[in-house]
């Protein structure tokens, strides 16, 4: 059948061929004579060419019937070989359990004690790698990942040397954790400068050099950027100290976790909460110190007038110096005219000094009810803002939630700072206009009585 369709295929061809030969021969011949022997020609000529293909054909026909031939072999083979394979290793897999068994055996209750081995050295390496006493002894986490790996093998057992080798070394950490050494590393600063110097290690909590505090990451010790000043004279203190017993404070969760002195160098400055006000806080601070510093000077004022006011009751001679100087004046000017015009001259000056007595009172009034409420604008926004942060990013670290409400807080605490003062400095300058006032009421009313019974 395929040689069939071979011959059909190459009949058609060989159609297509004399068709198109005739066409190009017929565009080319002058005359019919021509024409016929082209056609001729052309039929030796392409009959040769297809006896050749056909030749081609049946010797590639063969080669594939080889090739096919030796694919074949080559797969029995294969087989073959991977049939032996399967069965050595079966052969090897049942001696492997026999081995293991054998092993098993042999070991008994030592099986038990490894297997201790291998917990205790993975529990030491843990502790080491965030310990800072591997600052001082750096290798000895390059022995413990060498023995698990070891004793995690299961073709090989620790000897005798590495089971007391690492009995050392966790008594060595509990002998370490109570010793405050000194010794000599490589301490990288908070500008990346690497410098050889000085530590002093406090058991296994602290790190400090040149009076400041160190932190311990496993591999390198690193400078803290920012310092917990109330406790540096300390650690200076402690570095200097060659015995005795020295103030220092200690943060017992270690510079691995350091969760104290974190807490403490992170706490914010003065100035730093004032900045976590934002707008607000900077405008009630600014309104804060407009009323303190016209409070001081409205008190400073009163208080000088007062002691005028006071001078000016022991001397018969008016001083223009003083209000109540100055309605004297006015009295012994109008000594002469009749009660009521007195009486209307004194309440006419004594009107004219209560300005500049009670000036300055309003305003620090004011400030002293506006600051809270400022502060209370405040808040309001920085918790506006918190709750949109959280519609945003979700509340999964609680940390960033309360860092942002205690934040909005701050200027509620900046408005009370600022009132509390100011409410009591407008109180001390009230009592003392107050008191001025009621002298000059006093010294008016006096006048004007003695006048009338002069009358």
């Amino acid at each position: 059948m395929k040689m069939k369709f071979v011959k059909s295929c190459l009949m058609l061809a060989v159609a297509g061929l004399l068709s198109s030969t005739f066409a190009v021969a017929q565009e080319k011949a002058q005359t019919l004579d021509q024409l016929l022997d082209m056609v001729k020609k052309s039929q030796i000529s392409e009959s040769a060419e297809h006896k050749q293909r056909e030749a081609e054909f049946a010797r590639d026909k063969s080669n594939q019937a080889n090739l096919l031939a030796q694919a074949k072999a080559t797969r029995q083979a294969e087989e073959a070989r991977s049939a032996a394979l399967e069965k050595k290793y079966q052969e090897q897999d049942i001696l492997v359990a026999a081995k293991k068994a054998q092993l098993n055996e042999r070991l008994g209750s030592m099986k038990e004690l490894f297997g201790h081995l291998t917990s205790t050295a993975g529990d030491l390496r843990a502790t080491l790698g965030t310990s800072i006493v591997s600052a001082q002894y750096p290798s000895r986490g390059e022995f413990l990942d060498a023995l698990i790996e070891k004793m995690n093998s299961n073709t090989r057992l620790p000897d005798i040397e590495e089971i007391e080798r690492l009995w050392f070394e966790v008594q060595r950490e509990m002998v370490e954790t109570g010793r405050v050494v000194k010794f000599n590393a490589t301490v990288i600063k908070p500008s990346g400068e690497q410098a050889e110097q000085e530590v002093v290690r406090v058991g296994s909590y602290n790190l400090v050099s040149n009076g400041a505090y160190l932190t311990f990451d496993g591999s390198k010790i690193q400078e803290l950027p920012r310092q917990p000043e109330d406790h540096l004279a300390g650690a200076q203190a402690l570095q200097n100290a060659s015995s005795g017993i020295v103030d220092f404070g200690v943060d017992p969760t270690g510079p691995a976790g350091g969760q104290l002195l974190t807490a403490l160098i992170d706490t914010p400055t003065f100035l730093e909460r004032v900045d976590q006000g934002g707008k607000v806080g900077y405008v009630i601070v600014a309104v804060g110190f407009i009323g303190i510093f016209l409070g001081l000077w409205r008190m400073l004022v009163l208080f000088l007038m007062s002691g005028k006011v006071k001078a000016q009751l022991k001397s018969d001679k008016p001083n223009t110096n003083n209000p109540l100087g100055r309605v004297l004046k006015v009295a012994e000017e109008n000594k002469n005219v009749d009660t009521e015009t007195l009486e209307l001259k004194l309440e006419e000056a004594s009107l004219k000094e209560r300005p500049g007595i009670e000036s300055g009172l309003a305003v620090l009034k004011i400030i002293a009810a506006i600051a809270p409420l400022l502060g209370l604008l405040g808040t309001v926004t920085g918790m506006i803002e918190t709750f949109q942060a959280i519609t945003i990013f979700g509340a999964g670290d609680p940390k960033n939630m309360a860092g942002g409400i205690s934040a909005a807080l701050v200027t509620t605490v900046q408005g009370l700072v600022v009132a509390i003062p100011v409410v009591l400095m407008h109180t001390l300058v009230n009592g003392r206009a107050k008191a001025i006032v009621q002298i000059l009421d006093e010294q008016t009313t006096g006048i004007i009585a003695e006048n009338s019974e002069r009358k």
